[in-house]
């Protein structure tokens, strides 16, 4: 990468970048009511993700919580393991009821390689059909299905033969969102093929805590860029194999991924705080949404990686931006760290059960950060973890407003999807973490579910916007 090129990508992370004394938003009433701003057809609901919730997977990441690392550390905190989750896969018609009861009118879900395709070209036409009634059932009850395609797991088949970093994976998801959208086409248009190929990317390849364990920020960069050109040929099959208009609004198929977006500011006004928080802003914001306006593949890290490829099929490739958006970092340089930095919360501010910062009015700055890309965009996530719930209600209620103040100043926004429907496998974290709006009892048989206050302000929201929300008994 020549110089210019260099400084001008970082003086374009800095220029983007939200100032720490950004307003503050103020409350909903001085704002115009949701349904006066947001378009017609605006989507509300909630997320899962396969893994997380069905129960009963056998998948790279199934593996992976049996280990440890050399310390003898369990991969999954308290050595947890998936196992039954929500058993969400005998129980969907009871999280459809949910759906109802919240007033929702959209479920963002996933679809499981590894229950599909369980070895390699072994289809499994019966787990198919499971999936397709799901469908069918959420349509029935007016719910339109987002579903994602691929939401971190793979079969071990594939994790077998290298994963991401093999090139015949691009071939083989390709293979199976033929599948898939030739199965699921009739009743789902609208398509994420990836889930946060930036994350992934961060915790399997850079910090070794996920799936395969591999601390090489090299290889991770690879494996981020065939992420992309497996983005561009999965989606051309959509497009392709899916050829039904669903819910009747004259599109087949609008595809798009769900990007993470996390905000990184300079922790101190050191010119190397500033210029490491431009070079991370980029390489995990940036590239991945820079990828779809120029069709190239360009990931630069210094002393890591310098890439840069046109991808055929790339280029356009999104219908929409789904954007994944939980907290903000502050970020200080360490030169003895691998990525040359360490993140930190700011100081006196409030966090999460997780120790993220709460920031809602971050919500606000991307929306309208990435709402100049020109592309409608989906809030595909977002949410706390809160094991009280009592703190929820406020948080939906914040990030809800910074959403309706985005749309009033002229961010195309389509819909929200709060992360999550219930409480669920958090992947490194286990069980402990609880981010439902509905709290999950793991040791009843039924998984039962409750509801925290949550419900009560998403319900509000839902009436809100001219959706009416369900009793339980009635919904499914």
């Amino acid at each position: 990468m020549s110089v210019s090129r260099l400084a001008k990508g970082v003086l374009s992370s800095l220029a983007s970048e939200p100032h720490p004394s950004a307003p503050r938003l103020s409350g909903l009433e001085t704002l115009p009511r949701p349904r006066d701003v947001l378009r017609p057809g605006f989507l509300l609901g909630a997320a899962t993700a396969s893994h997380q919730v069905e129960g009963g997977n056998d998948n790279d990441w199934s593996e992976w919580e049996k280990g440890s690392f050399p310390d003898g550390t369990p991969h999954i905190k308290e050595g947890q393991v998936s196992g039954a989750a929500c058993d969400s896969w005998n129980r969907f018609a009871d999280d459809v009821a949910l759906l109802r009861e919240l007033g929702a009118n959209a479920y963002r879900l996933s679809v499981e390689w590894s229950r599909l395709e369980p070895e390699e070209g072994a289809w499994n036409e019966a787990a198919a059909d499971r999936y397709l009634e799901g469908m069918r059932l959420l349509r029935a009850q007016g719910i339109q299905p987002m579903v994602t395609l691929n939401h971190f797991t793979l079969p071990r088949w594939v994790a077998a033969q290298g994963g991401w970093e093999n090139e015949r994976t691009v071939e083989w998801i390709a293979a199976f969102t033929r599948r898939v959208a030739r199965k699921l086409g009739g009743e789902v248009d609208l398509w994420c093929t990836l889930n946060e190929p930036n994350v992934l990317t961060t915790f399997g390849y850079m910090d070794g805590l996920w799936p395969p364990g591999v601390k090489d920020p090299k290889r991770g960069a690879q494996v981020l860029a065939r992420m992309l050109r497996a983005h561009a040929r999965m989606a051309a099959e959509l497009r392709e194999h899916d050829t039904v208009d669903a819910d009747g609004d004259g599109q087949a198929t609008r595809v798009g991924l769900s990007h993470h977006v996390r905000i990184f500011q300079p922790a101190t006004r050191s010119p190397l705080d500033r210029v490491l928080a431009g070079f991370t802003d980029r390489f995990f914001n940036q590239a991945v949404v820079e990828a779809n306006r120029t069709g190239r593949i360009q990931l630069y890290a210094p002393g890591v990686a310098d890439i840069d490829e046109e991808v055929p099929g790339l280029k356009g490739s999104y219908d929409y931006l789904g954007l994944n958006y939980y907290t903000r970092d502050m970020l200080h340089s360490d030169l003895r760290s691998p990525k040359l930095s360490r993140l930190t919360v700011a100081e006196g501010r409030p966090v999460n059960d997780l120790g993220w910062e709460l920031y809602p009015e971050g919500l606000y700055q991307v929306l309208m950060r990435y709402g100049r890309e020109g592309l409608p965009i989906y809030v595909t996530e977002n949410g706390m973890a809160d094991t009280s719930g009592e703190r929820r209600p406020d948080f939906l209620q914040r990030h809800f407003e910074a959403l309706v103040r985005a749309a009033s100043e002229g961010a195309d926004v389509r819909g929200y999807f709060h992360w999550s429907l219930m409480d669920n496998f958090e992947w490194a974290e286990g069980y402990e973490p609880r981010f439902g709006l509905y709290r999950v009892d793991y040791s009843s048989p039924e998984k039962r579910r409750e509801p925290t206050p949550a419900v009560a302000t998403f319900q509000a929201l839902a009436r809100d916007l001219g959706l009416e929300p369900r009793a339980r008994t009635d919904a499914a």
